[in-house]
């Protein structure tokens, strides 16, 4: 069965900003470059025939395409305990309403849903022993200049596979955006 998650890309240049911020955290497996995304939803195991049904399902999302902006660090589940290192996304209403759409989807595909609210932001490093500090080095960075915007034309479908080295995230099926009011999207 395969190991999925649906997600927003994020373009190259973002990634590379987002590598710049790395503190030194005791413990820390900071996030590849090349695997950095927002997650949308993460539905582990999926039987095949689910998995299709969930892929004809997607496609019947509408929503147009959207522009997000980073905003500001964090740890889970808190500073004292941090197992994850992220950065959030600022509030955006369409990305709201896509999050919810996937959630209706999902269920409508009978693929258990996670208990956790959706939380917009983008996992930068996973600690695997927090140590009793915090991660006051890592939230002391402030951006020194301010990304770009991080224009949003589709969402993946991925499946992660798992192996020794880490994860490995493999894009299934891209699902378009349609394109804002008056405005071109390239070819």
């Amino acid at each position: 069965m395969p190991r999925l998650f649906i997600a927003i890309d994020l373009p190259d240049k973002t990634k590379e900003q987002l590598c710049r911020l790395r503190a030194d955290i005791p413990g820390a497996r900071w996030v590849p470059t090349d695997q950095l995304h927002l997650t949308l939803a993460f539905l582990g195991d999926v039987e095949m025939e689910k998995m299709n049904r969930l892929m004809g399902k997607l496609i019947d999302i509408h929503i147009p395409a959207f522009d997000l902006r980073i905003g500001d660090f964090g740890c889970f589940p808190n500073r004292k305990r941090p197992r994850v290192a992220w950065i959030g996304i600022r509030p955006e209403p369409l990305l709201m309403s896509l999050a919810e759409q996937v959630r209706k989807v999902l269920l409508l595909s009978e693929i258990p849903l996670e208990e956790r609210p959706f939380s917009p932001h983008i996992t930068l490093a996973r600690i695997k022993q927090p140590v009793g500090g915090d991660c006051n080095a890592f939230l002391a960075r402030t951006l020194k200049q301010e990304p770009a915007l991080i224009s949003v034309r589709e969402f993946i479908l991925f499946e992660s596979r798992l192996s020794s080295r880490g994860a490995l995230h493999i894009p299934l099926r891209s699902f378009q955006f349609s394109t804002p009011e008056g405005t071109l999207m390239d070819a």
